[in-house]
């Protein structure tokens, strides 16, 4: 019997479990070890910052699910990796044998890299429930004396999607409160245009996303590296193409929220060839680690390169169904080798993105996600903004029925052209 092991347990780590149980069947065990007991579904985040979400709308626990598809739940951290011996410690001090290991952490959010950045200094986050409760707690306050918003990523963000959402949903509910007209916005990326989302644009996104934002008097910033944070006050370096600053900028604000850099976690950076420098995990074309055979990776954590150099850093976006992509190659190739065949499967890397701006929005699809590509666009309307809503509930029943992709989920994408694997 061989024991899997599933490190982190957001939307990919969750995923992968179910996933990879249904692959190896009941003569393999399946263990899935994070540290909350709830799922919690990080794309409703952005609504939650206004309080149109509430935490118990948008979680799920994970216990009994689990146990129901007879997948073993470890409530606890990881401390360390031993790679070479195929064990984890936990925090508890106890160990986890492995003999193959899914590493599904998500990333370590960098805020420490800018001076003030983050909710432990002068900026608000959607990245975590957490975060985004505290959001809420600081929007309910400044509704109440308005001033001037900042929202936007920091350099080397990878995930632009949630600053443009929240940006969308603050200026509707503002305007829905009677108070936009009290609060000028401004919009900060080190994106070298707006709707370049770190992928050099999806279809006509630069144009989608510029009309939106100045029909909704949003102004903005781009090539933007933002250097320190202070009460009230943002520093931000404004970079020509070549790379030179051209103009500093100071932004008063009374509220802000910014994606930071990613980075990897810490036990997983820590571990000897296994990352490259910034903590991600290196992988081949089968998602498995270049270094170690049988630690596999998918999700924010992975390396992946920009898709093109910028005057600033941007990452590559790794979220959504490119990481249900990544997830089914790595159940597929477990699976293979444990019926003595070898690991074949690749993923799409095909991206989709519903991206809620509260009365409309607007939706991108890029297949694959790194150019050239064979399908590219990007199309909005209120019909996303309604997808999006009933996207939550929907993945929310799978974790709850601890159910894969149906197949009337995977008709409907391939339909389209949307695959996970690469044929």
């Amino acid at each position: 019997m061989a024991k899997i092991v599933v490190m982190g347990a957001g939307l990919g780590g969750v995923a992968c479990a179910y996933e990879m149980k249904k692959k190896v069947g009941g003569g393999h065990q399946v263990t899935l070890v994070g540290s909350s007991p709830y799922f919690e579904f990080t794309p409703s985040n952005p609504g939650m910052l206004v309080g149109w979400r509430t935490a118990p709308q948008t979680r799920v626990g994970r216990e009994k699910p689990l146990a129901a598809k007879d997948i073993a739940w470890v409530p606890r951290l990881v401390q360390a990796i031993d790679a070479q011996g195929s064990r984890l410690t936990l925090d508890d001090g106890t160990g986890l044998d492995y003999d193959y290991l899914v590493i599904a952490t998500g990333p370590k959010l960098a805020f420490e890299e800018v001076p003030g950045l983050g909710p432990k200094g002068f900026t608000q986050s959607v990245c975590t429930h957490g975060h985004a409760l505290q959001a809420w707690e600081q929007y309910q306050q400044f509704v109440q004396s308005p001033g001037p918003v900042v929202v936007g990523a920091a350099a080397g963000a990878s995930c632009f999607g949630p600053a443009y959402e929240t940006a969308m949903i603050l200026d509707t509910d503002l305007r829905r409160r009677k108070i936009r007209d009290r609060v000028p916005m401004v919009f900060v990326t080190p994106e070298p245009y707006i709707g370049h989302m770190g992928l050099g644009g999806v279809g006509d996104s630069k144009g989608l996303m510029e009309s939106e934002m100045r029909q909704r008097h949003i102004t903005w910033i781009t090539n933007a590296k933002i250097t320190g944070v202070e009460d009230g006050v943002m520093t931000v370096a404004e970079h020509g193409e070549d790379g030179t600053v051209r103009k500093e900028h100071r932004l008063p604000f009374r509220y802000s929220m910014v994606i930071p850099a990613f980075k990897g976690v810490d036990p997983v950076a820590a571990v000897p060839e296994l990352c490259n420098p910034r903590g991600f995990v290196l992988i081949d074309e089968h998602q498995r680690s270049k270094k170690f055979r049988n630690i596999f990776s998918a999700g924010v954590c992975v390396a992946i390169p920009p898709v093109e150099v910028t005057p600033v850093g941007t990452g590559a976006p790794k979220t959504g169904y490119m990481i249900e992509s990544m997830v089914s190659a790595i159940c597929e190739n477990v699976a293979a080798e444990l019926n003595g065949k070898p690991a074949t499967a690749r993923a799409t890397w095909n991206a989709i993105c519903l991206a809620d701006f509260g009365d409309t929005g607007a939706a991108f699809v890029a297949l694959p996600q790194i150019p050239p590509r064979n399908v590219t666009w990007a199309k909005q309307g209120k019909w996303v903004h309604v997808a999006k809503v009933a996207f939550e509930k929907y993945f929310l029943r799978k974790v709850k029925t601890g159910s894969v992709a149906p197949v009337y989920e995977k008709y409907v994408l391939s339909t389209i052209g949307i695959e996970s694997l690469k044929q």
